[in-house]
């Protein structure tokens, strides 16, 4: 099972999508968590240090921290950049079959972008 925490501004209706198809995922929502408006590199720490996946949209920051960590040899349990104009339906099938399918530990290291 692959544990996810979804990103501040992470399009709502695929977290609600995702959980009415499987209500025993394991999301957390960076609100629930107390990180809301902290920058990018306290959210992946944060990520690392409870074993989730990131879920995002930010194209445009978070990998690139990401990459920085992995870079600079630091624990980085993983990043999904869901592309923001990917249908809510697509994203929320791709994320089933990636959690369905494979084991947390696998995304390690990794910055994968959404739709495959």
């Amino acid at each position: 099972m692959v544990r996810f925490l979804s990103d501040e501004n992470f399009n709502a209706d695929i977290v609600r999508g995702l959980l009415l198809h499987h209500p025993d995922m394991d999301l957390r929502l960076i609100q629930e968590v107390g990180l809301e408006g902290v920058d990018d590199p306290t959210i992946l720490e944060w990520a690392v240090a409870n074993n989730r996946v990131l879920l995002t949209h930010d194209r445009a920051t978070m990998p690139e921290f990401a990459y920085a960590r992995v870079a600079a040899e630091l624990p980085m349990s993983g990043v999904f950049v869901v592309h923001d104009r990917m249908s809510i339906r697509q994203a929320i099938e791709e994320l089933l079959l990636i959690e369905s399918c494979r084991e947390q530990e696998e995304w390690a290291g990794l910055v994968i972008y959404l739709p495959l």
